[in-house]
């Protein structure tokens, strides 16, 4: 039986385009762009170039782009830099956030006194935005607030034109973590009230092991990483070349055919919802998945029993790919921190598994996918 990918939203598989665009850069044209004769003169365009067209993708200034080695160092890079160098002395965060940012802010909670507060969330998994206008106005100390865009397990998208106009009225740092929009999402950076931002190009048919921060003009932060003067001073370490080349390929691919696979890909997770409502007696769904939700993820929830407890491990043997949540906990035994935070009563009810979809899937796949699971459960 041919492997059936259903977890995207871990990572995407690379697109022959974005390895062709790269493909100098791992043998040809392998100069260190910090040497100054032609070999590194040559990879220090790639890399200007790079960033010229992901600012002009992303709405920012060139001199706003920085790349890092992916979404969790552009979290870790902007949440420090909000203490340290912007002087916010409280963070309000959701308990629906990504770990790179819980573990970092509950860091510097532990490490440097921070106070740490949690928006309230709604049994849908949307942020309740009058809850965070209670708390930013609750004290007068200079606030980080971080939001994540979409999230990335149940899909909820986070109004973060809404959030940000909050940060503004209340003289807050706005970091909103955008690893599963950048590249599925138009973004006007300078249209949008936000101080930092980050995205990562595996998830958008781009290699692993490259990301941006943006961090607006108007912010002055020291380097997270010190050593060299790479980045403009901002990130030392000489630069992952054709990474970077197949962040912007893969993003300006990713733009130019934006509409047609939002549609396609909306349309399977669609497809999905339906058989598993039609076929799976009991199967219900997490977050705001038939409203405002992030096209390519659909979290399922099934009932547990002790058929349906081996649910993943039965679809992997079978050579379906999903998840339980988040890659980053995946191999860990642990009940999903989301699920459990908009239904605490989830892990003792329910299995959950999320579905993500690309543009090379089909809905024979789901067919397939849909049957095995009437065979398991």
């Amino acid at each position: 039986m041919q492997r059936i990918y259903f977890d995207n939203a871990a990572t995407t598989p690379l697109d022959a385009e974005v390895l062709d665009a790269m493909m100098p850069y791992l043998t040809t044209h392998f100069g260190n762009p910090s040497s100054i004769y032609s070999y590194g003169r040559e990879t220090r365009l790639a890399v200007e170039n790079a960033r010229k067209t992901v600012a002009k993708i992303l709405g920012a200034n060139p001199g706003e782009i920085f790349f890092t080695s992916g979404g969790t160092e552009s979290t870790n890079t902007a949440l420090c830099a909000a203490i340290i160098d912007l002087g916010c002395e409280r963070i309000i965060t959701s308990p629906l956030e990504h770990h790179a940012t819980l573990h970092t802010v509950e860091h510097l909670h532990k490490q440097k006194g921070i106070d740490l507060q949690f928006v309230k969330v709604s049994p849908d998994g949307h942020i309740d935005l009058n809850d965070l206008e209670k708390l930013l106005s609750a004290s007068n100390k200079k606030t980080l607030v971080t939001l994540m865009h979409a999230n990335n397990e149940i899909g909820n998208i986070t109004d973060i034109h809404a959030v940000g106009e909050l940060c503004k009225k209340y003289n807050a740092v706005f970091h909103s973590d955008t690893v599963q929009t950048v590249g599925h999402f138009p973004f006007n950076l300078h249209a949008t009230p936000v101080d930092f931002i980050n995205g990562a190009a595996h998830k958008f048919h781009g290699p692993k092991g490259i990301g941006i921060i943006y961090i607006s003009e108007k912010n002055k932060i020291s380097p997270f990483i010190q050593g060299g003067s790479q980045e403009r001073n901002m990130r030392a370490g000489t630069e992952n070349i054709y990474g970077i080349v197949g962040f912007a390929k893969a993003l300006e691919l990713a733009t130019k055919n934006y509409e047609a696979d939002k549609a396609y890909i909306c349309g399977l997770k669609n497809y999905m919802l339906q058989q598993l409502q039609n076929n799976i007696e009991g199967a219900s769904f997490n977050g705001d998945y038939a409203g405002n939700s992030l096209y390519t993820v659909l979290s399922a929830n099934f009932p547990k029993n002790e058929k349906s407890e081996l649910i993943l491990f039965n679809l992997d043997i079978n050579n379906i790919c999903a998840s339980g949540g988040s890659a980053c906990t995946s191999g860990a035994n642990v009940s999903s921190h989301v699920i459990s935070a908009i239904n605490p009563n989830a892990d003792i009810d329910f299995v959950t598994v999320r579905f993500s979809f690309s543009r090379h899937n089909t809905k024979e796949e789901i067919d397939t996918v849909v049957q095995k699971l009437k065979e398991i459960i």
